[in-house]
């Protein structure tokens, strides 16, 4: 049992943008420790839940706290790209949501790797089942490549010197705990400690949990899939906690709400955006929650044909 309690991100904000005291079923596609989906059952005793999560510590926890809707709920241990796997009857959907940020269990475990903070072993994988984990891609990964996910995934500046200097010591011993890798990027980036600046490591454990866990790897025709099959006037809302998956959301809302075939969708505009810009956590939400700082929630509308 996990014994921290857990703080839903914009909670108050997503049960608005999904507007989920409509009778119907809801879907979340990445369920963590359930604190969205438990208010939605909590609040609206005629909503249903679809839920996925690739972790399986997470999903049984979840189970654990959704027991009392227990006869509402359906669970899967898949990730949220295998949708299209599981029969939905579309007609019925109301919302669904994509939290893309960690939950607090997985960070707070030193054992699953995630924070630079704690020692423990490179790990970070969200799904226990696939073999790729973060110290295969540490030492197995040539230069050039390591290189590239630090620049991309981590929009790291000395992601070309980090990478050389990885390849130099894991001749001499293997990488393998994260305390190891913190070290290497403080002396690489010539870390010293500032009030309110952000630890270099904390972007290169971004770029090396992405490469892991495949994070942006479909996350655009997921988004135009949900789009496609909502009925009219159902919600799709997403949680993003950095700038790559956030500008992905944004595109794809921006491009399915733009009416013409440049859209990529159909000819005419497919959703109504209901945030023009990204709702963020307020100064009291983040005072409460630190992590919810770097939340960007984004939400549309599935178009209501004669509205």
């Amino acid at each position: 049992m996990i014994g921290r309690d857990h703080i839903p991100v914009l909670l108050d904000e997503v049960l608005d943008l999904l507007d989920a005291a409509r009778p119907g079923v809801y879907i979340d596609g990445t369920l963590g420790l359930a604190g969205h989906s438990r208010e939605i059952l909590k609040r609206n005793s005629q909503a249903r839940l679809v839920g996925f999560d690739r972790d399986e510590a997470a999903l049984a926890e979840a189970q654990r706290r959704l027991s009392p809707y227990a006869n509402r709920i359906e669970l899967y241990h898949a990730d949220f790209r295998r949708i299209r796997d599981v029969e939905i009857d579309w007609a019925e959907v109301r919302g669904v949501l994509l939290d893309l940020g960690m939950s607090s269990f997985q960070l707070d475990d030193p054992a699953r790797g995630f924070s630079h903070s704690q020692d423990g072993p490179l790990d970070m994988r969200m799904d226990r089942r696939q073999h790729l984990d973060a110290a295969r891609v540490i030492d197995k990964y040539p230069e050039p490549r390591l290189a590239e996910m630090f620049r991309n995934y981590g929009e790291l500046k000395p992601a070309a010197k980090l990478a050389r200097t990885i390849a130099s010591r894991r001749r001499m011993t293997r990488i393998e705990s994260t305390a190891q890798l913190r070290a290497i990027v403080e002396e690489v980036c010539r870390w010293i400690p500032q009030k309110g600046k952000i630890h270099p490591a904390a972007k290169v454990f971004q770029a090396l949990r992405i490469e892991v866990n495949e994070e942006l790897t479909g996350l655009e025709e997921f988004l135009e899939f949900v789009i496609g099959r909502l009925p009219e006037g159902g919600r799709l809302a997403v949680i993003a906690f950095h700038s790559l998956e956030d500008r992905i959301v944004k595109h794809v809302f921006a491009r399915s709400a733009r009416p013409g075939p440049e859209a990529g969708l159909q000819a005419v505009a497919s959703v109504d955006l209901l945030t023009k810009h990204p709702v963020v956590a307020s100064a009291a939400e983040t005072a409460r929650n630190s992590r919810s700082r770097p939340a960007k929630l984004r939400a549309v509308r599935k178009h209501v044909h004669g509205a």
